[in-house]
């Protein structure tokens, strides 16, 4: 690695960090909330310092055509730790403990929802508007958006994007990386848009409908009211929400090709797509018959509340039309079954990812068939194409230490909390950046009474969840951390 391409990225990541933690001042003037511009200065002003400084340590270089597949990844790796540091910043002014407040910017930056919040009238609108605007960020991706409007990583761009893409897929709906990026943000902010009007037509206040859709489609969850969507009592509203979380649980490359190159049967020739959707009507009929049996509801309450939370839980936006924590044990469990699934691959989801779990199925099934047919050649096809063994390893090697990290965290957690429904679904929540769990961590609980060791566990998992725990099984490697020798010339 060199010392003088990580520094540099870095720089110029937090540098350009530094420009849109100035975006909430706007919200502060509007609302003549004139006290909450501070906080934003100095977060701003630290970030770009920090960033000028790394660039300095590392000669201010631009050229980063020579970046390895190590340096991207450290790189990726310490951009969402470093980020999420400086989005912390804004809520200490606000009360919150300095754990507290980088526990809540992980949870917004990585989309996962989790909150330590506990009092929503505390805090005023431009500190929701940066939570929410913290999601919108992280879930296309930090790296993403910056290889799209930073022309210095045109061409390095490509090793940091698929080191922060989401799913074992390196799809690209363009020829060239950059440009990618930028299709791929262009549907993402023609559809914030398009959601914010909807809200605001349904009767959603403006304000809300820009943080509840900025949630929305990061699959993140935080919303400006205590209660979430149940919150706003307003079905048309819960619907409109649904709608969007299922988009944003599905791949935008191929809604790109959708929207903009005009070919509407690209979702549905997608078999992941097709596994995706089918799971949520299963899963939603499956849990409005159990609310129906177990419930007061009514037939249009159980069917408007089963599909909101299926979608926002595979899509791990963990938005709550209702206090699913009272639920009884069967809609639980339903519950629980889809957070271990998660979006598609190159969506804003979190999670195992639907791709994975299709190959995981179709991987038994030929294992199945092969201890009867020991000398059959049967590969392993998605969307009739074979997957190529390097993938398979991959896809195998995640799904293995995915769980392997689930059971450690989860025991820890168990054992230090003395709860292991907190220490389970709080760990299938935290790596899964769906958010809310059950009981304690439930839709209207929070995660602030939890011990410290806990929120730091927990904060690990956000940030491993998120970049798909592949960067951080790299770093395990000696051989990850070898330093090349910085050349005069530049050159290797």
């Amino acid at each position: 690695m060199k010392t003088s391409n990580i520094l540099n990225a870095l720089g110029i990541i937090l540098v350009a960090f530094g420009v849109i933690l100035l975006t909430p001042i706007a919200v502060a003037v509007m609302e003549g909330e004139y006290r909450s511009i501070i906080p934003f200065v100095t977060a701003a002003l630290t970030s770009i310092i920090l960033g000028l400084l790394f660039q300095k340590y590392g000669g201010f270089s631009r050229n980063f055509d020579d970046l390895r597949r190590n340096e991207g990844l450290l790189i990726v790796s310490l951009a969402w730790i470093i980020t999420a540091a400086m989005g912390a910043i804004p809520y200490l002014f606000y009360g919150l403990h300095p754990l507290d407040a980088y526990f809540e910017s992980v949870s917004g930056i990585t989309t996962t929802g989790a909150t330590i919040l506990t009092d929503f009238s505390l805090y005023p609108k431009d500190f929701f508007f940066w939570r929410s605007l913290s999601q919108w960020l992280g879930g296309m991706g930090i790296i993403v958006l910056f290889v799209a409007i930073l022309p210095q990583f045109s061409v390095a761009g490509r090793q940091m994007f698929f080191a922060e893409a989401p799913g074992p897929t390196e799809e690209k709906v363009t020829p060239r990386i950059t440009h990618t990026a930028k299709a791929l943000w262009l549907v993402y902010v023609l559809l914030t848009v398009v959601e914010v009007i909807l809200l605001v037509v349904a009767g959603m206040p403006l304000f809300d409908a820009v943080c509840n859709a900025l949630s929305t489609m990061a699959a993140g969850g935080f919303s400006p009211h205590p209660l979430s969507i149940m919150g706003y009592d307003n079905s048309a509203v819960t619907w409109i929400i649904t709608f969007f979380m299922f988009l944003a649980g599905s791949n935008f490359a191929l809604q790109y090709r959708v929207l903009m190159q005009q070919k509407p049967l690209a979702l549905l020739q997608s078999e992941e797509f097709r596994f995706y959707s089918g799971i949520v009507l299963l899963s939603s009929g499956g849990l409005c018959l159990a609310l129906l049996a177990t419930t007061q509801l009514s037939f249009h309450d159980s069917i408007r509340d089963s599909f909101f939370q299926i979608v926002s839980i595979i899509t791990t936006a963990g938005f709550s039309s209702a206090d699913f924590a009272l639920w009884g044990v069967v809609a639980q469990t339903v519950l629980f079954t889809v957070m271990l699934v998660g979006g598609c691959a190159g969506s804003a989801g979190g999670g195992i990812k639907v791709i994975r779990v299709i190959f995981g199925l179709k991987y038994l099934k030929r294992e199945i068939t092969q201890i009867i047919h020991p000398q059959a050649i049967l590969p392993i096809k998605i969307d009739h194409k074979s997957v190529p063994d390097d993938v398979q390893r991959q896809m195998l090697g995640f799904l293995l230490f995915y769980f392997v990290l689930m059971i450690c965290s989860a025991l820890a957690v168990t054992v230090l909390e003395g709860d292991a429904a907190i220490g389970l679904v709080g760990t299938a929540a935290t790596i899964g950046n769906i958010g809310p769990g059950f009981g304690e961590i439930g839709p209207m609980g929070s995660f602030g009474g939890l011990s410290v060791a806990t929120k730091i566990i927990f904060i690990i998992n956000m940030i491993v969840g998120r970049l798909e725990i592949i960067p951080f099984l790299a770093m395990l490697h000696p051989d990850f951390w070898s330093f090349r020798k910085e050349s005069p010339k530049g050159l290797d």
